[in-house]
């Protein structure tokens, strides 16, 4: 045979086997109509339309292994459901260590940043809607914590510094402890609140569990603040413990009155 023959002839089947190694599987996201394909269909209409796995999908761009001919593989989509059904949902997600995650084959390292970061940017963004608002109601004080507090696999608490008028001066937090307790410095938030010419102080945390329920560590860490408030002038407003559902107040259920009076 003609060596030019050979070599054209050569040259046309790596270039067959070139085209057929990118053809991709009906199941791949690229093959779907536009308005069904995640990122196409928030941009149309907004994120709010999009199902938890199609947010996730968005987040994770492809897949789990490839659409080649012959090579099995996952959507962005349908792995994002799969990794959903494993954590058990977005709070599951929220909750899982990074290791967790990094475990699954298919999430390298900037899958892993990127689902992190997301599910941090969210919490942040909710939480920054209200922080020009006074706080007026122990509700209030709950609406603006849970996104940052749920799904905590240990206790977190803030102290929030308030004005006479009871707007938010600043939020410090104070420690992040175990996941039974947290240890609260009470000094350290009493130095905080007079640092920022404080006139009350608010007082929140969350329990791991999601159960509101106040433990008898609250009850002590409550008085103790209590009693160092009074002694410097300030008013602590509330101690407010989030759950995932609800949240305890303990000026709501006049506990504060009740220490003061014991």
């Amino acid at each position: 045979m003609n060596i030019a023959k050979q070599t054209e002839r050569t040259t046309r089947v790596r270039s067959s086997d070139a085209r057929q190694t990118k053809t991709v599987g009906s199941d791949c996201i690229k093959s779907w109509p536009k308005d069904e394909r995640p990122r196409e269909k928030l941009l149309a209409h907004g994120a709010e339309s999009l199902a938890p796995s199609e947010l996730l999908a968005v987040i994770l761009r492809v897949g789990q292994g490839t659409f080649q001919k012959g090579v099995a593989g996952q959507n962005a989509t349908t792995f994002a459901k799969q990794i959903l059904k494993k954590f058990g949902g977005i709070a599951g997600i929220d909750r899982a260590h990074v290791e967790d995650l990094s475990a699954v084959p298919g999430l390298g390292p900037a899958k892993v940043a990127q689902i992190k970061a997301a599910l941090e940017f969210g919490k942040r963004a909710s939480a920054g809607k209200l922080k020009a608002e006074a706080f007026r109601s122990s509700e209030h004080v709950a609406a603006h914590f849970r996104p940052l507090l749920h799904g905590k696999r240990q206790e977190k608490v803030v102290a929030v510094m308030l004005d006479g008028q009871n707007v938010p001066l600043a939020e410090r937090e104070i420690t992040e402890g175990t996941p039974t307790q947290a240890t609260v410095y009470v000094r350290r938030i009493i130095e905080e609140a007079l640092r920022v010419s404080a006139a009350a102080v608010v007082l929140v945390h969350n329990h791991p569990s999601g159960n509101s329920d106040p433990s008898g560590g609250d009850d002590d860490t409550t008085r103790d603040l209590l009693q160092a408030c009074k002694l410097v002038g300030l008013v602590l407003l509330d101690h407010i413990i989030v759950g995932d559902e609800d949240h305890y107040s303990y000026n709501d259920e006049g506990r504060l009155e009740e220490f003061l009076n014991e």
